[in-house]
């Protein structure tokens, strides 16, 4: 089970010195990549970085609203509403309601499809993080336990397995064995499957 913890993320100022970015992951590497989660600090309004071949989605994670124009089409974006757009498109952003903190689902056309859900914990029915996903948590409190192991043929049961608390923007990376995520609070959960 595998947590990235929001502290250990390093911070990138943005070339345009408008804000921060905070890579959370990336595959195959960190520099030449075909997908990249990240968290963003936008302090300033102005144009984003134009980046050919690149599906993107953006979700609101703190903060109010961002006013995405994409093409000349401008798209209020509320806290917790994931927005699918192409890196190919011209785009800037404004911030009505001032600085905010955004999460960015990058990846590269044809090889990766990403998909962005934000999900409202419960207490009563764990959420299961799979193989190719990440959760993210946004708001709340939670843990996060490895999968239960099923009893053994004697009906010997397995003792229950340690659950870790997570902090915000803790990241669970999702596995084979499918960590558990449960609590108060919402979640944010990315796919990333190869392209068909």
């Amino acid at each position: 089970m595998q947590i990235i913890r929001n502290s250990s993320l390093k911070a990138a100022p943005w070339t345009n010195g408008g804000g921060v970015t905070r890579q959370i992951a990336a595959g195959p590497d960190s520099k030449n990549w075909d997908w990249r989660l990240s968290l963003a600090e936008v302090a300033k309004a102005g144009p984003f970085s134009p980046l050919p071949g690149i599906d993107r989605i953006i979700t609101i994670v703190d903060g109010d609203l961002i006013a995405l124009t994409v093409d000349g089409v401008e798209q209020a974006l509320e806290k917790y509403r994931p927005f699918r757009f192409s890196g190919d498109s011209d785009t800037s952003a404004a911030l009505p309601t001032g600085a905010l903190k955004d999460l960015n689902l990058m990846t590269r056309r044809g090889k990766f499809k990403g998909y962005a859900t934000i999900i409202e914990l419960s207490k009563k029915r764990p959420h299961p993080v799979f193989a190719d996903q990440f959760a993210v948590l946004l708001q709340g409190s939670a843990t996060v336990s490895p999968a239960p192991v099923p009893a053994d043929d004697g009906g010997a049961s397995s003792p229950a397995p340690l659950a870790e608390a997570l902090g915000k923007f803790d990241t669970v990376v999702g596995s084979e064995d499918a960590p558990e995520i449960s609590g108060r609070g919402f979640l944010a959960v990315l796919s990333i499957d190869p392209a068909a």
